[in-house]
């Protein structure tokens, strides 16, 4: 059995600071410093501000980039020089999806890590086992899929999160090592949070958008595209609608197929990626 999920108490703030956030405190001491001495007019330090604002929101929405914190989108360079290529599926665990997933993963001798919703996990905690019963990874992919996660504050960042994270370690026996925020926004908050349950994000380098297209050889071609070893793709093992196929289930043999004759071999996510953080004795208020 796991050990309980006791995260780490809340840092001080300058500990919490990522790169995002010093720059925008540099560049608005420096906005308001020249509104003060007369060197701008404050209608220009406004648009400063504003566009300072408008810069941070465009990193929320940017899932690969590293200055809203520690952000894993390839493997490490040892993973990578092996051939190896992390296949992550998101959004599951799905009862009609994830075990065709799991069947064809074995098929191939294929492994992959899943990112799955909490609340899913719960109604289904065999499929959790399982997975890790045939050698693949769970890892941590919010409670409940909030569309508005990214919007969240820290206090319910911290409880959603560990929500998710103590239903899959004390289902499957094991502690999820990585997150991955809902369709990969990621808050400006997140990273701090994230230092507290001894969590690393890690993003993707392609994704298929198997959820959005309709056409699998698309999905197929997206994922193949510039692929490389090292490279983390990302499909999903849940539908996207009640009357849609899942296109991961039609893209995936072709896509280990295409793994294969190019010498790549598909792997979940090791564990040694990131740095890993001290665990702390005391559990926190959520809303701290």
């Amino acid at each position: 059995m796991a050990r309980p999920i006791t995260p780490l108490p809340a840092t001080f703030l300058p500990q919490r600071m990522v790169a995002a956030h010093q720059i925008t405190l540099c560049v608005q001491t420096l906005n308001g410093l020249a509104v003060w001495l007369g060197v701008i007019d404050w209608r220009e330090g406004l648009s400063i501000l504003s566009l300072n604002l408008l810069i941070m929101f465009a990193l929320v929405l940017c899932p690969r980039c590293r200055l809203l914190g520690p952000n894993f989108a390839r493997l490490p360079n040892e993973d990578a020089a092996q051939g190896a290529v992390a296949l992550t599926f998101d959004d599951g665990p799905d009862p009609t999806v994830t075990p065709l997933i799991l069947d064809i993963l074995e098929r191939y001798d294929a492994h992959a890590s899943f990112f799955c919703v909490g609340q899913k996990a719960a109604r289904h905690p065999e499929l959790i086992r399982e997975i890790l019963r045939r050698g693949h990874s769970v890892e941590n992919h919010s409670d409940r899929h909030a569309p508005a996660f990214a919007a969240f504050g820290a206090g319910a960042l911290l409880g959603d999160i560990l929500a998710a994270q103590r239903v899959l370690s004390e289902t499957g026996g094991q502690i999820p090592r990585y997150f991955r925020a809902p369709m990969g926004f990621r808050s400006p908050l997140l990273a701090g949070v994230l230092r507290r349950l001894d969590l690393t994000h890690v993003a993707w380098t392609r994704r298929g958008y198997d959820r959005i297209l309709r056409d699998p050889h698309r999905v197929y071609q997206r994922l193949i595209q510039g692929l490389t070893p090292g490279d983390i793709l990302l499909l999903h093992d849940t539908r996207s609608g009640k009357d849609t196929p899942p296109l991961a289930l039609e893209v995936l043999p072709l896509l280990l197929d295409h793994l294969a004759t190019q010498g790549l071999r598909a792997i979940a996510l090791p564990p040694n990626m990131g740095i890993p953080h001290a665990t702390a004795n005391r559990e926190p208020s959520l809303h701290s």
